[in-house]
């Protein structure tokens, strides 16, 4: 469920479990040793999996934040570019890793810090030294959180799988909420956090997920709960070498833990969760499974981030990561803005840097600086302005380097998806291009991608519809994850991976399987197949499959796949079979809740013969160093 798509389609996530003791030494504070259990992902790049995870929770005044640290990010187009391992930290839960691949395996874990506006250090006087840091009235503002996950089956997509449970760490950042990891409450049917030193449990609710960020927001309405509880204090950016202190509840214990490092990368970082590439920081203290959604914290006791994900290599050991207070700020504001979460935008565009003085010189750019449009989503509005074979030489009046950069900091440069993410859905940005050689202005509205095969499931339960027997539902990341990319098919697989979606609400629907039956007979080994057309109509989406079903007074029913492979159905004899199929496999409904809704058109394709993959853009492609998708 982890952001970009895999780069690598067949490799199968095999892990041994090791364990492996860390002692991280900081600055002047010393950090125990413990325990770590971390899977060992496989060297190709892997899509996440979500099987259990753990949440957090902090405190902080995102606006304050944001004016704090105005710092450019950079964006890693695609998955890991660098084809490094990272692996979404699982926690203490009776529910292992069912197998699925991510482009970048990522183990995520919490930590927490409590911000008290009384509690500041000088640094040239003193730093937090361990005997007085399990006194410090922050950490009580770090809580256990308690999960149980109900997942829904994507093969059987009118059930839902087996529940399981798992723990995380969050913390407290005011007006009765808390902040922990997105991944931490997936799917979750019940929530509950304990205070430090408590041995009551507490409810909790959801309020928001920001998926391609991985942070949630909840909240507690016992005020039993919040008796003397103090949130955090959000702290700036912070700087390469600056000590940070990660505290949650990991596995090996019960109590708090506070582990020690340093800051050691500040770059746009692959999400694994979200499947996206946003600002992170890098640090060298021990996270483990637990840490998840706890807060970071820097010698100020100020909160600098939420740990959430671990790198783990043969080749590399300690690199943990942080989602910067930035990425949080944004994540709030979007929040009181629209009342819910609405995402980070995206520009929409494939680019190419232009490193080569040649290819400058043929583009009639007479400067060293700006990127190559090589491809446009057809859904964005950059559709309507920006065109393939345009340059793109400045955002918002920032000037945009031939490597795809923009000015980050002092002596820093950074991608130029960091001035995209420092946006919000609804919002315009001016592009400085050259078209031709001639340079011009244009103007763009700035909104969340859409994807044709999306990463995570709106609601949590996939749509469906049976007919016959013949069970349809869209194509998506967590059905492709479940069924094992062997069982989807190459030419399904390719199509996940390189098309671009033409239209909203364009979606793969594919005859998932055939529940045999006498009205289906001949069928029964079919699945795992793309219908494309239904009575000569080319299909746009399940609602719009069920909606021709529905109106359909034709005595047959003809399903064309690919490769020209047509299946025909009585259409009487196909609706009496209906209810005695549904009663055989013990199905509550032919089709879930949200296709009894009335059809809307919302328009769709314009160039009816074209098929899938003629538009190809994919991680794959982002991967190769010189292209760059914002």
């Amino acid at each position: 469920m982890a952001v970009a798509v895999s780069s690598c389609c067949f490799s199968v996530l095999t892990s041994t479990v090791k364990f492996r003791s860390s002692l991280a030494s900081q600055r002047p504070t010393s950090q125990g040793s413990i325990a770590s259990i971390c899977p060992k992902a496989s060297d190709h790049r892997l899509r996440t999996s979500n099987p259990k995870r753990s949440p957090s929770s902090s405190s902080f005044s995102h606006k304050s934040i944001r004016e704090k640290q105005a710092v450019p990010q950079k964006n890693i187009p695609g998955r890991s570019n660098d084809g490094k391992n990272y692996s979404s930290a699982d926690e203490n839960s009776g529910r292992g890793d069912r197998g699925r691949v991510q482009s970048t395996s990522f183990k995520s874990f919490g930590t927490q810090r409590k911000g008290n506006k009384d509690f500041l250090f000088d640094m040239k006087e003193q730093l937090v030294e361990p005997e007085n840091f399990q006194d410090t009235a922050f950490l009580n503002a770090v809580v256990k959180v308690y999960c149980t996950h109900t997942a829904p089956d994507y093969s059987l997509p009118w059930q839902k799988q087996r529940q399981y449970t798992s723990t995380g760490s969050a913390f407290m950042i005011g007006d009765g909420k808390l902040l922990t990891n997105a991944h931490c409450v997936e799917h979750d049917t019940q929530v509950k956090v304990k205070r430090r030193g408590d041995d009551t449990k507490y409810v909790a609710k959801v309020l928001a997920r920001g998926v391609d960020c991985d942070i949630a927001l909840l909240s507690v309405e016992s005020k039993e709960f919040w008796e003397g509880a103090e949130s955090l204090d959000f702290g700036r950016l912070p700087s390469l070498q600056d000590a940070v202190t990660v505290v949650g509840y990991p596995l090996g214990g019960d109590t708090i833990s506070v582990t020690k490092g340093v800051v050691s990368r500040i770059e746009v970082t692959s999400y694994a969760h979200g499947s996206s590439d946003l600002l992170g920081i890098q640090i060298d203290a021990a996270i483990n499974p637990g840490n998840s959604g706890g807060p970071a914290f820097n010698d100020q006791g100020e909160c600098i981030g939420v740990a959430f994900q671990v790198y783990r290599s043969e080749e590399a050991e300690n690199i943990g990561y942080v989602i910067p207070t930035t990425v949080v700020s944004h994540f709030l504001e979007d929040y009181e803005r629209n009342g819910k979460y609405t995402g980070f935008p995206s520009l929409g565009v494939l680019l190419q840097k232009l490193e080569n003085p040649a290819l400058r010189a043929c583009l009639k750019v007479q400067s060293n600086e700006g990127v190559l449009v090589r491809r446009v989503e057809p859904t964005t509005d950059a559709n309507k302005v920006l065109k393939e074979g345009d340059v793109i030489v400045s955002f918002d009046d920032v000037r945009v380097g031939c490597e795809g950069t923009v000015p980050f900091r002092s002596n820093e440069r950074i991608a130029f998806r960091y001035l995209i993410s420092q946006k919000f859905a609804g919002d315009v940005a001016e592009l400085g291009i050259i078209r031709a050689g001639k340079s011009m202005k244009v103007q763009a509205v700035l909104n969340p991608r859409v994807h044709l095969v999306p990463y995570h499931i709106d609601g949590d339960q996939p749509s469906y519809i049976i007919i016959a027997g013949l069970v349809f539902t869209p194509l998506s990341e967590p059905l492709i994850d479940e069924e094992c990319e062997d069982s989807i098919g190459l030419k399904l697989l390719v199509k996940a991976r390189y098309s671009l979606a033409r239209f909203k609400g364009e979606q793969i629907v594919i005859l998932s399987q055939v529940l045999a039956n006498e009205a289906n007979i001949g069928y029964e080994d079919m699945g795992n197949q793309q219908v494309l057309k239904f009575n000569g109509t080319r299909i746009k989406n399940i609602h719009h499959l069920a909606h021709l079903i529905d109106s359909c007074k034709d005595q047959y029913l003809v399903f064309e796949f690919e490769d020209n492979y047509i299946a025909v159905l009585e259409r009487e004899a196909a609706v009496a079979a209906s209810s005695c199929i549904l009663k055989d496999y013990g199905i509550p409904s032919e089709r879930s809740s949200d296709l009894l809704e009335p059809y809307l058109d919302l328009g769709g394709y314009n160039q009816a013969d074209q098929d899938f993959g003629e538009s190809p853009v994919s991680n794959l492609e982002i991967g190769i160093d010189g292209l760059l998708w914002t």
